[in-house]
């Protein structure tokens, strides 16, 4: 555990520029509540220290040194989330939050050099899965014996996703959101004679849920097509 002295010390080393700054962020991305590790590739020895840090504001938020781990239970938004590994300094985040998305930095100070690692870590919420619904009011014909049904795949609540449709493996159409949570909606129109396979396909950059049309269940010929 870092007292505070040597926390300032610390700092005091960092504005200094002794560290060897290395521009390389690993993107890390993780399924709200699921678990993730940040490895420290390192096996800590008994006069490291390794200290983790959260935000733009570096706030410590876990320490080990000579194997004894300090996790800062003052930091609300982690309490009872995070773990130390004491062998490698490695930090584990148990049911993850969208609080936690964010930069976090390593530092290691070691007899023989000293370096640090910065992860950002996004964190997705989990994906619905997509209702197709037709629209029976927009039923028409484009001859008089194929009919045309009215499609619309839909997904509430939902943010970083494309919501998109597919005919087999092409894509035919696609909608997306940033950060926004919001219901989307996406049209799509098709012959009722047709034996493709369509698809409503949302997905964030880690997952994806897909849901198969049903033709014969959703599209039926317009009244007076035979």
């Amino acid at each position: 555990m870092l007292n505070s002295t040597s926390f300032f010390c610390l700092c005091l080393v960092l504005s200094t520029g002794v560290f060897g700054d290395t521009d390389e962020v690993k993107s890390v991305s993780v399924t709200e509540g699921d678990s993730v590790s940040l490895n420290t590739d390192v096996r800590v020895q008994r006069d490291d220290m390794v200290l983790w840090m959260f935000g733009p504001k570096e706030s410590r938020i876990a320490d080990i040194h000579r194997h004894n781990i300090y996790i800062d239970a003052t930091y609300t938004i982690f309490e009872k989330r995070l773990q130390m590994d004491n062998q490698t300094g490695s930090l584990t985040i148990r049911n993850i939050r969208s609080e936690h998305t964010g930069l976090y930095k390593l530092l290691i100070l070691r007899n023989r050099g000293n370096s640090y690692k910065r992860f950002s870590v996004s964190v997705y919420a989990p994906l619905p899965i997509p209702i197709i619904s037709s629209n029976s009011s927009n039923c028409s014909s484009s001859s008089s014996s194929v009919s045309n049904c009215s499609l619309l795949c839909s997904a509430v609540n939902v943010s970083a996703v494309t919501l998109s449709w597919y005919k087999g493996n092409s894509l035919l159409s696609s909608i997306s959101v940033s950060d926004l949570s919001i219901s989307l909606s996406l049209p799509l129109e098709v012959e009722y004679q047709e034996n493709n396979t369509y698809s409503c396909v949302i997905n964030n950059p880690i997952t994806n849920q897909t849901t198969h049309l049903d033709i014969t269940q959703l599209c039926h010929t317009c009244p007076g097509i035979t």
